[in-house]
């Protein structure tokens, strides 16, 4: 979880890792922009504006939401079908180098010692 300092929120390296992870791949950042453009929506219409299968954009709409760029809520249409709306979560990262050297201290997987 993020943390409170005198500056501002800090992100954990564990964190920003995710989210730069997230954000490495074009059709995720198409994602974020049309859920942003065009507010939440459900996967069959997401896939089809996008261009991209339901199966892909499952697997990238993940990723964004175990980043937590995206929130997702289930929810049953008029007809009984049960949709699984997506919407950009509230989010600000912003990499300065002070930024980074703060989330790299909080690393869980830090690399081991080499040399000696």
């Amino acid at each position: 979880m993020t943390h409170e300092t005198r500056t501002g929120t800090v992100i954990s390296g564990d964190e920003l890792a995710a989210i730069l992870s997230a954000l490495d791949n074009p059709h995720r950042l198409r994602i974020l922009a049309a859920l942003k453009v065009g507010g939440r929506n459900y996967v069959s219409r997401l896939a089809r504006e996008i261009g991209i299968s339901r199966p892909l954009l499952h697997l990238h709409l993940n990723k964004l939401e175990a980043a937590g760029l995206v929130t997702s809520q289930l929810e049953l249409s008029a007809d009984g079908k049960a949709l699984n709306y997506f919407e950009v979560a509230d989010f600000r990262v912003e990499l300065t180098p002070q930024s980074i050297a703060e989330a790299a201290a909080t690393l869980s997987d830090k690399p081991e010692r080499q040399g000696g």
